[in-house]
């Protein structure tokens, strides 16, 4: 039997019509996790397609007996169209993700199964009900599931094309957050559960791989501090390198963050979301601290460590003047990899719900929640005016001189922060291309 794997992308990080470019484009782990998990017995014959990497078009596949479709909420309008066309051609597909996660029923509709929460028991016994004929509608991760209890298979790598990615090397140590970011769905889909590998087990996953460079795809590699000090310190005779991701108190935890940096680490992706403390109340961040962050900024330097600083624009307490602000902090600061998306109310979070509430949300179309598209009215300007104010940013803080000046001041991991920022400049000025009325023409390509 043939099975065939999707991982849907919307426009903009889409091979062929996307401006993400190598220097961006890790591999995506969801893909090897499912091919390891595939049991062997089985004798599926497995093709993946990996849409930031591959272009494709379903109908080159009608000959698979099972396509499984992976969605986030940005992309699972078009995740839902190629659902559509294989049943069209009686071809059974299986729909899970983030976003069949949060909305099942939805799912099930352009769908013969779906999928939710974390898929190390539930997948593989949906391929054997499959072969048996006997596929259920739904199959729900247990409540109580507990990732150190049962062997989980080492992602397959070896499915990936190397020269499609700056690394294949994504892995993860954690599942799932322990914080409750208003605005967050990870945390939303795990219920605020936050799982740990044993150290054990993540340190032999990474003596197998190929090369020195890590990158870590946790939400938060810290949020256990135990954990954290005990993995580090695991995963310092290994020499590696690596990227992750982490919350911004670490820079006050000296223990932690001489741990996290003789570990290896070179680059952390850090949510600073504002530089407004009234708009960190408001997504309940209390562990970010506006006045420090010039200070956390250069302990991550001084370590060595280079910060990929995401901002959000959109909150009920930004106005027109939060755009130059940021980038101005950006520059002043010398952050290496900002990053800047607008609030994008995700189904089933709490910003979602006051939204809704509120009347305030504009737009049904999930293509257009990809977090570069106003998809609600903001408080304090109007949706142009927010659109506008996310490319000004992109665009100011991406210019050449910017990227000079920002890297010549940090001077962490160059040979990967060069190439992403120039990447990034290219995003930058091509971001506006991507319309409204461009994303909308998701739900009808196939």
């Amino acid at each position: 039997m043939k099975l065939l794997l999707v991982l849907p992308h919307g426009p903009i990080h889409r091979a062929g019509t996307g401006t993400y470019k190598r220097a961006l484009r890790y591999a995506p782990l969801t893909l090897a996790t499912l091919v390891a998990l595939v049991p062997p017995e089985l004798g599926f014959e497995v093709k993946i397609i990996d849409e930031g990497a591959d272009v494709w078009h379903p109908r080159d596949y009608l000959d698979y007996d099972l396509v499984a479709i992976s969605t986030m909420t940005g992309t699972a309008v078009r995740g839902y169209a190629m659902a559509d066309f294989f049943r069209r051609h009686n071809i059974t597909v299986i729909l899970g993700g983030i976003h069949a996660t949060l909305m099942p029923q939805e799912a099930k509709v352009h769908a013969d199964c779906v999928i939710t929460g974390l898929a190390e028991e539930t997948w593989p016994q949906a391929l054997r009900d499959f072969t048996r004929k006997q596929l259920k509608p739904f199959y729900h991760m247990r409540a109580d599931l507990d990732l150190s209890r049962f062997y989980t298979p080492v992602p397959d790598r070896g499915i990936f094309d190397r020269t499609k990615y700056i690394t294949v090397n994504s892995l993860e140590a954690t599942r799932g957050c322990a914080f409750k970011c208003t605005f967050c769905a990870v945390a939303t889909a795990w219920n605020n559960r936050y799982y740990t590998r044993p150290v054990d087990s993540i340190i032999s996953e990474i003596k197998g791989l190929e090369g020195n460079e890590l990158c870590f795809l946790d939400p938060s590699l810290t949020c256990n501090r135990e954990f954290s000090l005990t993995f580090f310190r695991a995963l310092k005779p290994l020499n590696k390198w690596w990227v992750g991701c982490s919350t911004i108190d670490v820079a006050h935890d000296p223990e932690l963050l001489a741990a996290l940096a003789e570990s290896g680490c070179r680059g952390l992706l850090i949510g600073f979301e504002s530089v407004s403390p009234q708009s960190l109340a408001e997504v309940k961040k209390p562990f970010n601290d506006v006045r420090r962050y010039r200070e956390a900024v250069r302990r991550f330097h001084d370590h060595g460590i280079g910060i990929q600083a995401c901002f959000v624009f959109g909150l009920d307490t930004d106005d027109r003047d939060v755009f130059k602000r940021t980038v101005d902090f950006i520059y002043e600061s010398e952050i290496d990899l900002p990053q800047f998306s607008v609030l994008t109310p995700f189904p089933g979070t709490e910003i979602y719900r006051e939204l809704s509430a509120q009347n305030r949300i504009l737009e049904t179309n999930w293509a257009l929640f990809d977090a570069e598209h106003v998809v609600f009215r903001p408080k304090n300007m109007t949706v142009e005016q927010l659109q506008d104010g996310l490319i000004y940013a992109w665009r100011k803080s991406y210019a050449l001189r910017s990227i000079f000046k920002r890297l010549s001041g940090s001077r962490c991991l160059l040979s990967v922060s060069i190439p992403a920022n120039l990447g990034y400049n290219y995003y930058a000025r091509h971001l506006s291309r991507y319309t409204s009325d461009r994303m909308h023409q998701e739900q009808q390509e196939f």
